[in-house]
């Protein structure tokens, strides 16, 4: 409603990924919170040694506007499944979703323990000051940084959930309309605002040729011949945002699309072509319905771009063969992988979500989340008998006693260390 956000798409996006959240974690949580035995020497073999999953204490959860309901509740989900006390800040700019949390969730989750925060900047600024006991928030890397400089003045740890370009290499060989659709499904998915949607095309000019008329075919099919009459193409969500994704048209060549209404904030499914790495459109996440296609001459050269930015994300490939999905795979390194399709990794519980460095820190979804929000804390229960066995530690020390404390504790060497 906020975003003009399809029903399916919501539907999708927000409720159904929400409550698999939810089932997975009612599911599994009398077992996932269970203390967690482990392995003991023979100094230790008569106690009890195990992990016990404490609460951290008052968390706050910042989400974004762009899934304002997946992006607020499935963090919420973990930290109350961890058993934590929450503050819950939506995002400003969905208003109607906003007022929504504000007003549903205080009728279902205890008052004491959960409060739901409607704040702008200012006041955001200012809940920061106060010290929290885990922050975990969604959002930008420049936001993000200003999050952690707050958490650190109160040694505050913190998950940071952000976003980068993302980049999708298809290479030569590949089933060219499969992977138009599901480019385009990724792309222009939410309108583009997604944070692991993919940014952008690295291919060869002669795969260029080849991926223009199956991407104009794939979104004639998605939204028909004018997108803006679809109602399964979704809308920016503000006139600033507008702005700046529509001032990023101004880069390289349209090559299909890049009709805009600033009235509706729409803007058409865009392909653009002709770029140089240090056009305004690759320095910043494009947010927005439009895919540039940057030509490589191969692999190699598209893992070396690849590698000169900033870890994003998300890397996706494509390719028939296997070994050309495995190499980028295995040359790159990003938040998370998938070959021959777009967002679907998201979509599973069992897989861990996160960045790494400028995309993000710390990850969630399932038990991941659980564990986010979960102190692991070490602990080991002796018996108050058996003090002759304790003398042997005890001053005055000896070469013998030294001796057999060693042979009690060490951890022997099970056999050679093989690599590959």
């Amino acid at each position: 409603m906020d975003m003009g956000k399809p029903s399916f798409e919501a539907e999708f996006s927000e409720i159904l990924l929400c409550k698999n959240e939810l089932h997975e974690t009612l599911n599994n949580l009398s077992h996932w919170m269970k203390d967690e035995h482990v392995d003991k020497n023979l100094v230790t073999k008569l106690d009890s040694a195990f992990i016990r999953k404490d609460p951290y204490g008052v968390v706050l959860i910042i989400a974004p506007w762009n899934y304002p309901i997946h992006l607020l509740l499935v963090p919420l989900i973990g930290a109350i499944a961890a058993g934590n006390c929450v503050i819950a800040k939506p995002s400003e700019m969905t208003k109607n979703t906003e007022r929504l949390v504000a007003e549903a969730l205080p009728k279902y989750l205890d008052k004491d323990c959960f409060a739901v925060v409607t704040a702008g900047v200012e006041e955001t600024t200012q809940l920061l000051e106060n010290k929290f006991d885990f922050i975990f928030f969604t959002g930008s890397p420049a936001v993000g940084k200003i999050i952690m400089t707050a958490a650190a003045k109160h040694l505050t740890p913190v998950t940071l959930e952000l976003g980068g370009k993302n980049p999708c290499y298809v290479s030569d060989t590949c089933e060219v309309q499969n992977v138009a659709r599901r480019v385009a499904w990724g792309r222009f998915f939410n309108a583009g605002q997604t944070c692991v949607a993919p940014d952008y095309v690295l291919c060869s000019l002669e795969m260029q040729e080849k991926l223009l008329p199956a991407l104009s075919k794939a979104i004639t099919e998605f939204y028909g011949p004018n997108p803006q009459e679809s109602p399964s193409f979704g809308r920016i969500v503000g006139d600033k945002q507008f702005r700046r994704v529509q001032a990023l048209l101004r880069s390289g060549r349209v090559a299909m699309g890049g009709q805009t209404d600033e009235r509706e904030r729409y803007i058409a499914p865009t392909v653009l072509v002709d770029l140089q790495p240090s056009d305004p459109i690759m320095k910043e996440e494009i947010f927005g319905p439009i895919l540039p296609i940057v030509t490589v001459a191969n692999v190699e050269e598209a893992i070396e771009f690849i590698n000169s930015r900033e870890r994003p994300l998300a890397v996706y490939a494509f390719s028939s063969e296997d070994k050309v999905v495995n190499q980028v795979l295995e040359r790159t390194s990003s938040g998370g992988f998938c070959g021959n399709d777009t967002l679907m990794h998201v979509t599973l519980t069992s897989l861990p979500f996160g960045g790494i460095g400028n995309s993000g820190l710390g990850k969630y979804h399932g038990k991941f989340t659980f564990d986010t929000f979960s102190h692991q804390r070490g602990c080991l229960h002796r018996s108050m008998g058996l003090e002759a066995l304790n003398a042997l530690r005890y001053p005055p020390y000896s070469h013998q006693k030294l001796g057999i404390v060693r042979a009690a504790s060490e951890v022997k060497r099970k056999g050679s260390c093989t690599l590959l």
